[in-house]
């Protein structure tokens, strides 16, 4: 995938190194939020994506932008029919790998969301941990335009991103992240563009002795922008909500984002 960065450079092996369970081990790669009860946080995502969706076993769901599959897998053990879009090879070689282990069945496709290959073919959409925002707004705009045409009538988008207010509140220029105790580490400096709204990084990876650094620009939304944009692209209506699952506030990390076609 090309758009403002090298995409295949950033969802890499490195990428998995730093910021997913190691292969083989016994859960799926955990991720987002701890809700009360839940058994993990990788079941705690998929808990509130299966509320927030309304979802319910036979359904055909795609995960656009699905990553190394955590969620899509997730949801297929739940029974739902799941096709899994990304532009990543390592990825989906590694979400392959884990729905096999895991003994669940998930269409993986190799693939652009900015031309999603279907029309009408889905119950339910989504997108999360931040997979939407990587291109320019009109071509944003113009994968919402491709959501609208793969679901069903009566179909439903649900998207996790950033809250921008809390985001913002807490902003900090750098980072570091630290991969277990091998050694290796990952820094990010950062810098936000007022004008554009974009999020932009830097990032420097070290790992086995070898040092490399790459760039990578994510969009920022607060939701009214987001929820015109989706009234725009043609759903009926859209709700906010926070990694909780109650209604969005300025205090939650997360904004997911519920959308409706009539």
């Amino acid at each position: 995938m090309t758009g403002l960065f090298d995409a295949a450079a950033m969802y890499d092996d490195d990428y998995l190194h730093f910021f997913a369970a190691p292969r083989g081990a016994s859960e799926f790669a955990a991720h987002g939020p701890v809700l009360p009860g839940a058994d993990s946080p990788g079941e705690a995502v998929a808990e509130l994506t299966w509320r927030l969706l309304d979802l319910r076993a036979g359904m055909r769901v795609l995960d656009l932008a699905c990553g190394h599959g955590d969620l899509a897998n997730r949801l297929a053990a739940r029974g739902c029919r799941v096709t899994g879009l990304d532009s990543s090879t390592v990825f989906l070689d590694r979400a392959r790998a884990d729905a096999a282990a895991a003994g669940v069945s998930v269409e993986y496709v190799a693939g652009d969301m900015r031309r999603i290959p279907w029309t009408d073919r889905f119950d339910r959409v989504v997108n999360w941990s931040t997979a939407f925002g990587y291109f320019d707004d009109a071509t944003n705009r113009a994968v919402l335009d491709g959501i609208v045409r793969a679901l069903r009538p009566g179909g439903r988008l649900a998207m996790d991103l950033d809250n921008l207010t809390a985001f913002l509140a807490s902003y900090c220029p750098s980072r570091v992240v630290a991969a277990r105790d091998d050694g290796d580490m990952l820094v990010d400096r950062y810098h936000l563009d007022a004008l554009t709204g974009r999020f932009e990084a830097e990032r420097t990876v070290v790992r086995d002795g070898r040092t490399r650094t790459l760039t990578f620009v994510k969009r920022l939304f607060g939701f009214p922008e987001l929820r015109d944009w989706l009234l725009a692209a043609g759903f009926a209506t859209v709700s906010g909500y926070g990694e909780d699952g109650r209604p969005l506030t300025a205090d939650h990390k997360r904004m997911i984002v519920v959308a409706d076609l009539r």
